[in-house]
């Protein structure tokens, strides 16, 4: 119950949303310095994002797993617990890696919206460049970086897609 409501809400809410309800939130309780900090409450709203969209992934993955593998670990007299654990999770997770590299690419890219709320990143840093030189280089600067960055775990995930297919064949 909980969990179906946990990712139903952060499903539901606009990424940026979240960033600025936890990021100007949570700081206006008026916590103690070390806890006020705008990178940690908004790695916190990236991280309650995100994990609602691992544990859909994840959650699908256990589900692909058909029925017959739990049968069959039921008759080898595995308990519930170690048939999830080494039958249900082994299978489910490397059949959700590359769903779960996508993620990881849209995470990467989703921290640029921290710059809402504070924290001095690439893209905040590029517009801080151009209103400096008054041209727009920096901005075509951090679309290299994020390139260079997203397209290496692209092509990892594809990797991984089709190492799963082989091995399915």
């Amino acid at each position: 119950m909980f969990g179906a409501l946990y990712t139903d809400i952060f499903r539901g809410l606009p990424v940026i949303l979240v960033i600025y309800l936890v990021g100007f939130g949570v700081p206006g309780l008026g916590l103690p310095r070390p806890w006020n900090s705008p990178y940690i409450w908004g790695s916190l709203a990236l991280i309650l994002v995100y994990a609602a969209y691992v544990a859909e992934v994840i959650r699908s993955g256990i589900d692909s797993i058909h029925q017959s593998q739990r049968s069959a670990a039921a008759s080898l007299g595995l308990s519930e617990g170690d048939t999830m654990r080494f039958v249900v999770l082994p299978q489910a997770v490397r059949n959700v890696a590359p769903a779960n590299m996508n993620l990881f690419i849209a995470l990467q890219k989703d921290v640029a919206l921290l710059s809402f709320i504070g924290p001095v990143e690439i893209f905040r840093q590029a517009g801080v460049y151009k209103s400096l030189m008054a041209n727009f280089t920096p901005y075509v600067g951090a679309a290299l970086i994020f390139l260079a960055i997203t397209i290496p775990a692209t092509r990892y995930a594809d990797y991984l897609l089709h190492k799963q297919r082989r091995r399915q064949r």
